[in-house]
Formats: C-alpha cells, sequence, structure tokens
C-alpha cells in the first residue's frame, strides 16, 4: 500500500486548520501542523511532506521564505539532493495583488485569497496531489453531488457532505462497474450483499432507494419486473 500524502499547515487559523485537517483526514490523507516558524522550520526539513499551506498568520515576507529554501527542485526540505520539494499554497489578503505575484514568481503551486472557502482549499490540496502522483481520490461526479469513492463522501452542490456506509460503496461501485446493464435482484445481492443478514428480495428496493436519496440522483432507474439500470449523467459518459 502506498504511504499516505502529507500536508503540512503553516501557521493557519486554528478555525481554518481544523476543518481543513478533517476534510483531508478523511480522504485518507497524514496532515501535521505548525503554529509558530520555527515549528515550520523543524516540520520542512525533514524529508516526506508533499504540500505545505502557508496561513496569512505569517507575513508574506516569511511565507515567501519558507517557499524559497524549502519549496521547489531541490529545496532544503529535501536535503539537496534534487529531489521536487513539496508544493505550497499561500493563503494572503485580497489587498496583497503584489505578493500575490511574487509567491507565483517564485514558483508557488497556488496562492488563495482570505477569507476563503475550506472545501476549495481542500480541493486545490487534492489538485496538487494528484499532479504529484499522490491523490486518493476517485471521483464521480452525478447530477447534484460529487462522490469520493475512497473516503466514501458525498459532497452535495449545497456544501454539505455526507458519508456512505460500505455497503453502499459496494452497491454503487456495482452500478459504476455496470453502466446501462440492467442488474437483477440476485445480481446485486451476488455481488453487493447488505451489510446485515436483511437481504430478503424487497430490502434491496429500500437499498436503492437510499442510495439514491442519499447521492440526490436520478441516473438510478428501476426498471419494473427486471431490476435496476444506472445510466451515467453526460459528464460521467464517454
Amino acid at each position: 500500500m502506498a504511504a499516505r500524502a502529507v500536508i503540512a499547515l503553516v501557521s493557519v487559523a486554528d478555525v481554518v486548520a481544523t476543518e481543513l485537517a478533517d476534510h483531508l483526514e478523511r480522504r485518507g490523507h497524514d496532515v501535521r501542523q505548525a503554529r509558530q516558524p520555527w515549528e515550520a522550520e523543524s516540520l520542512l526539513a525533514g524529508r516526506g511532506i508533499d504540500v505545505v499551506v502557508v496561513g496569512d498568520s505569517l507575513s508574506q515576507a516569511e511565507g515567501r521564505d519558507l517557499l524559497m529554501r524549502f519549496g521547489g527542485q531541490g529545496g532544503g526540505g529535501q536535503g539537496g539532493s534534487g529531489e521536487h520539494g513539496p508544493d505550497f499554497i499561500l493563503i494572503c489578503r485580497p489587498a496583497d495583488l503584489l505578493d500575490k505575484v511574487l509567491a507565483l514568481e517564485l514558483g508557488a503551486a497556488d496562492v488563495v485569497e482570505s477569507p476563503l472557502n475550506v472545501r476549495e482549499l481542500a480541493a486545490r490540496v487534492g489538485g496538487l496531489l494528484s499532479r504529484r502522483g499522490r491523490g486518493t481520490q476517485e471521483l464521480i461526479v452525478l447530477e447534484n453531488a460529487t462522490v469520493d469513492l475512497r473516503s466514501a463522501i458525498v459532497m452535495h452542490r449545497s456544501g454539505t457532505q455526507e458519508q456512505l456506509s460500505p455497503g453502499q460503496v459496494a452497491l454503487l461501485r456495482l452500478f459504476l462497474a455496470c453502466p446501462r446493464k440492467v442488474l437483477t435482484r440476485d445480481d446485486i445481492i451476488a455481488a453487493a450483499p447488505a451489510e446485515n443478514a436483511d437481504a430478503f428480495d424487497r430490502s434491496i428496493d429500500s437499498r436503492i432507494v437510499r442510495l439514491r436519496r442519499k447521492l440526490d440522483t436520478e441516473a438510478i432507474t428501476t426498471i419494473r419486473g427486471a431490476g435496476y439500470r444506472f445510466d451515467p449523467p453526460r459528464q460521467f459518459a464517454d
């Protein structure tokens, strides 16, 4: 199994750091925090950090200093070995256009303005990890929600999130593996059994209803007298 991706949060405001860490850890990442500059020095001097998020509690000059020393090709955090250092995301205030441009010119992977949306910031971190080959997401885009199958999280357009049960993940994976194919109740019981002994024929109907409701989707269709069919939304189709 591949090692978990490591994200460092440096001088990120406590409220943001707590929510961001929750988002990232639920997606299988390892989050480490440094609230003071000296803690950041120690944290980034070691190997293994993939992404660094620098909060605006640090001055922009201090953030750029960390970026120049530990980010990019052969950064100090990689011991001068020529390996690529961690990607940096800097949080800045809206008026700091010059600081934003300077950070990008110095190699920051991204600069975001505060106040920020934590879910969006978590998505930006996930995008950087994917480009580094460290992503752990399996994202399925439906009409009104996006599903991360690895972490079993449904992210609704409204901004709310829900957790899928193991049985619901197995059922959704079965539909994804058989798009536009009618699956009988026997097919479902064999490939995605219920999470308890109550797997009678009619319980399949209840499982489908609950899954549809949680995903807020019409893509799973009941075919009367035959079974169920998953018709991928247009953006999911080839």
